[in-house]
């Protein structure tokens, strides 16, 4: 796989048990470019290796006075050299190649897993840790999938020196050969304590990350209560912890770089010791000493990765746990579906809470549990939080049906949408029938004081579409950012919209235009709105009380709020306590009845009265 063939066409299904495991499987699929880099570093480490041979030959050369020899050698120096630049050169383009593929793998697997559980990722992990693990996670599994190859070329080499010097010289080859392995391993026994200590430093890292984040959304909140210093002395603790827990692994990280230092030279001392002596009983020749020194000083190098190898794992190792824990969550229905992509039509229809929307209308649908309700939201748009009956379509299951047809078939927006940061033509530019414009959804949604507040804050825009929304369109009132997610869903105009509360941040004369602008805009679709406002019950075809968990009452809302206590208790915010109160102190039955019917009255009148000043 090379980077100009980038995106994968199938990325693969990854191995999820473990982060060991995930590791593994992103090696096996990269097994070709693994090859080359091997391959690749096995010249540049053998040509490196290769030079206190030439060395030593050209020493004995000089000792020997034999020109011939000399300019052979030299040819050889010249060979290495040439080597050594291909192969470092080349390894460099491979192990590269190999990073960034991992990377773009382990992405591109992210946004599929991201894209398929849609809101329930965030309730199932924090957006924080996705965050994390599609950028700064992502960057440590791909230094270790680059670094396992050059290991490799590194290790091999080793083995091939130690060999060579105990076939040229065994009287010194075989001090080499038990000394190396020694050296390979001595900072195994510190390896688990810098592991942990840079996992302490992750965690306390991520922990500022998220208050800091806290601390800039919320920065109004804490504007309006006194409360900036209070986060700041909380962040400034935080990074101080941060900081000593960076202090506390670099000092490992700095022993296991001194033994990696120290160790080398004190096999470089026993080697020289040795050689002398040998060199002196004339048992060696002054050209194979130089040589074998040589050789043990140019093994430093590929040691150096035995150590970056070890770095690696230790940061990449948590990495790939937490990639794995975000990779292994799945959706209850299967995402492929059972059913080809025809997309059905029909009432929609909840078997679990006996919930009817039927076609063409216009629906609202009361809960008394803002929870319930976004969790019933989803399961109408056929993501379902556990697996369960599936919610019908006319008479097809929506979890039978692939997962782009059912979201193509019905749109549901949450409680709290998402703006995109970018141009306000490119929010809107989404995948819809083609009916709905940007100019007739704009207005659906009244969204003319938005679009002045976006000119006047991009005057260099002719267009008020061309005007910049900053990230999650921070620069713009909570009920500015939901009429314009709601534009963007009334573009989109599927078969079935469900809106979950889209006008719970406007204001009740901006509420009452909405209102009416959805009914007309949406007419012969199918539309379900959950909410508790009168002014968008009043203007449906058909309201349904769901009361735990199930259809309590179905009507119209003028009607509800006569005969249905339950249903009046979650409108007008009048409990059964209050209720009774009145009726006992009118002293009858038929009084309180006869109260409770004013009340209503009243109720209806002050709609009437909102809806004539609207």
């Amino acid at each position: 796989m090379q980077i100009q063939d980038l995106p994968y066409s199938d990325p693969g299904v990854p191995d999820t048990r473990s982060g060991p495991r995930f590791l593994w499987w992103l090696g096996r699929n990269q097994l070709g470019g693994q090859c080359r880099a091997l391959l690749w570093g096995l010249l540049h480490f053998l040509s490196v290796c290769g030079l206190p041979f030439c060395v030593g030959l050209a020493v004995q050369a000089v000792v020997e006075r034999s020109g011939a020899r000399l300019v052979q050698t030299g040819g050889l120096l010249l060979l290495c050299g040439a080597g050594i630049a291909l192969g470092d050169t080349m390894l460099h383009r491979a192990a590269v190649t190999n990073w960034i593929t991992a990377a773009a793998r382990v992405q591109q697997l992210l946004a599929r897993r991201t894209a398929m559980l849609g809101s329930a990722l965030t309730r199932r992990v924090a957006a924080g840790e996705v965050v994390a693990v599609s950028t700064g996670d992502v960057e440590k599994i791909g230094w270790f999938v680059e670094a396992v190859s050059r290991f490799s070329a590194a290790a091999l080499t080793v083995v091939a020196v130690c060999v060579g010097l105990f076939v040229y010289q065994p009287a010194l080859g075989v001090v080499v050969a038990v000394g190396v392995p020694v050296l390979a391993l001595a900072v195994l026994p510190l390896l688990p304590r810098a592991t942990r200590r840079a996992d302490v430093q992750r965690q306390k890292a991520g922990r500022a990350t998220e208050l800091a984040s806290d601390t800039v959304a919320g920065l109004r909140v804490l504007r309006g209560i006194g409360g900036e210093e209070l986060f700041l002395d909380r962040y400034r603790r935080a990074s101080q912890e941060v900081r000593t827990a960076a202090v506390r692994s670099a000092r490992m990280w700095s022993l296991i770089a001194g033994i990696q230092v120290l160790l080398p030279g004190l096999l470089m001392i026993a080697v020289v010791w040795r050689g002398v002596h040998l060199a002196q009983e004339g048992r060696i020749a002054v050209g194979e000493l130089v040589t074998v020194y040589s050789a043990v000083m140019l093994l430093t190098y590929p040691l150096r990765h035995f150590e970056e190898i070890a770095m690696a794992y230790s940061f990449s190792r948590p990495s790939a746990q937490r990639a794995a824990r975000v990779l292994s969550l799945d959706r209850a229905t299967d995402a492929a579906g059972s059913r080809d992509g025809h997309l059905p039509d029909g009432d929609l229809y909840d078997p679990l809470t006996g919930l009817l929307v039927p076609s063409g209308l216009l629906t609202a649908v009361v809960c008394g549990d803002p929870d319930a309700a976004g969790v019933l939201a989803e399961r109408l748009g056929g993501h379902p939080a556990e697996k369960s009956a599936s919610v019908l379509l006319g008479d097809v299951p929506l979890d039978e049906l692939p997962l782009d047809a059912a979201r193509t078939v019905v749109l549901v927006q949450d409680k709290d949408p998402v703006l995109l940061s970018g141009s306000l033509r490119a929010l809107l530019d989404v995948p819809s029938s083609g009916e709905v414009g940007a100019e007739e959804a704009l207005a659906a949604a009244q969204c003319g004081d938005v679009l002045d507040a976006l000119t006047q804050g991009a005057p260099e825009a002719g267009d008020p579409l061309d005007a910049r929304i900053t990230e999650r369109g921070r620069s713009l009132s909570g009920g500015q950012r939901q009429r314009l997610a709601l534009a963007r869903s009334l573009i989109t105009d599927p078969q079935v919209l469900v809106l979950d509360e889209p006008t719970s941040a406007v204001d009740s004369h901006t509420e009452a235009r909405i209102a009416e602008g959805i009914r007309k805009l949406r007419t012969g679709r199918t539309t379900v709105v959950f909410t508790s406002s009168p002014l968008l019950l009043d203007r449906a075809d058909r309201v349904v009380l769901v009361h735990e968990g199930e259809v309590a009452a179905v009507g119209l809302h003028r009607k509800l709020v006569h005969d249905d206590p339950r249903y009046r208790e979650v409108v007008t915010r009048e409990t059964e306590d209050e209720d009774d109160g009145h009726g006992a102190g009118a002293g009858s039955e038929d009084n309180a009845t006869a109260r409770n019917a004013a009340m209503a009255e009243g109720v209806l009148a002050g709609l009437e009265e909102i809806e004539e000043t609207a």
